[in-house]
Order: structure tokens, then sequence, then C-alpha cells
């Protein structure tokens, strides 16, 4: 685990873990059995548990240890909340400073999105709304949002990919995506604000639909 910190490394991927189901709501995170398990002492592993309670993904109770407290569901309902502001606020800065690239890459992902969609290759669909999101971030400019709304998008995995496979939703959010990056493309602030908040609301609608506990309980790869 060279370049990268190694309390860094080993934070994310204990973290990923957490939020892919891997680690389970109630389970001991015990440092030994993990430092074996990534090749490390236990040092940055400590460290890193210490970082996971700061997220408040993992409680340290004195004398016993520390356990998986994961997220709930109204911690999702809270960030998807949180995420439509800030996505809207993302998208308006897109408007201004989208790069050529960056707009060809959103419109190739909303063209291979339909094409899996079809062929009901859920996966790649979500990979591909992934990839659009992400590139959404980076044409903002903002270090501080991209990082913000990265983060919100690994918290918000397990639930996104529950999303995508309801396929209802699948068509409309695609038409979406369209709508926030013509807004972005005509350099509409105002629009792209609009379409991008009214996305992660739609989203936010569609999540009735589901039972987010038992979603947060799955395992995904």
């Amino acid at each position: 685990m060279a370049g990268e910190s190694l309390r860094e490394k080993v934070f994310k991927k204990i973290r990923e873990d957490i939020l892919k189901g891997r680690y389970k709501k109630g389970d001991e995170l015990v440092e030994c059995t993990i430092g074996k398990e990534l090749g490390v002492s236990r040092t940055p592993v400590r460290e890193a548990i210490r970082q996971l309670e700061l997220e408040g993904l993992v409680q340290i109770i004195p004398n016993k240890g520390a356990f998986v407290t994961g997220i709930s569901a109204q911690d999702v309902m809270d960030m998807y909340l949180i995420r439509a502001k800030l996505e809207g606020l993302c998208a308006a800065m897109a408007a201004r400073h989208a790069s050529r690239e960056q707009l060809e890459g959103m419109e190739e992902a909303i063209m291979l999105s339909d094409f899996h969609g079809d062929k009901g290759n859920y996966e790649q669909v979500c990979r591909q709304d992934g990839r659009f999101h992400q590139l959404l971030y980076q044409a903002s400019k903002s270090r501080v949002l991209i990082h913000t709304l990265r983060d919100f998008h690994q918290y918000l995995e397990r639930v996104r990919m529950a999303s995508v496979k309801y396929r209802t939703r699948l068509r409309p959010s695609n038409i979406e995506h369209k709508k926030i990056l013509e807004a972005i493309k005509a350099g509409d602030q105002t629009e792209a604000e609009k379409a991008a908040y009214q996305h992660i609301a739609n989203t936010m609608e569609n999540l009735k639909n589901f039972d987010i506990d038992a979603v947060l309980k799955e395992e995904i790869y």
C-alpha cells in the first residue's frame, strides 16, 4: 500500500467494506484480524477505525471494542436532501465551467445508460449513472463540492443500485440527465440548478417504493 498514506488506504478499504455491506451493523472490527487481511500492522488499522468513528460509521466502546454502526434509512434521506441542494449548485457551476471533454463524457454516459437499460444490464446502468454524476462534479471546478458529493455518492451506493434496478425509474432518470446536460451546454445556470435539484428530488420520491433498511443490509460487490 505505497504512495497514499497507509492509514488513509486502510481507512478507505474498511469504509468501502462497511458501505458495501461486507461488514454489517453490530459487527466488531478486530484490529489484528483486519491487519492480517490487509497485510499491515495494527497501528494504521487503529487509526483508520478512529477516523471511521469521527464519520459516524463506527462506535468505539472502551474495554469492549469497535463496532459498525453503518448508516440508517434516515441518514439516507438526509443525504439525498442535502445532495439535491448541492447537486443543483454543482450543475449551476458546471454551466459556467464545463469543458468540451466533460460534456462529451456526460453525453456518452447517457447514451450508454440507455443502451444497457434496454438490455437489462443494471450494473452497467449504475456505472454509467455514476460516471455522469462524477463528470458533473468535476465540471463544477470546486474541490469542496467534488469531495463532498463523491463521499455522498459512495455512502449511497447500495441505495443507488436498488433505485437503478427499479425499471420504471430508468428512462425518466436518463431524461432528467439529458435535461441537466442541455442546460449546462446552454450555459443556463438557473435551469441547470433547477434540473439537477429536481432529478435528486425525483430519486427521493422513488425511494418510497423501497424498504431502505432492508436495502442497507444487502451486500454489493
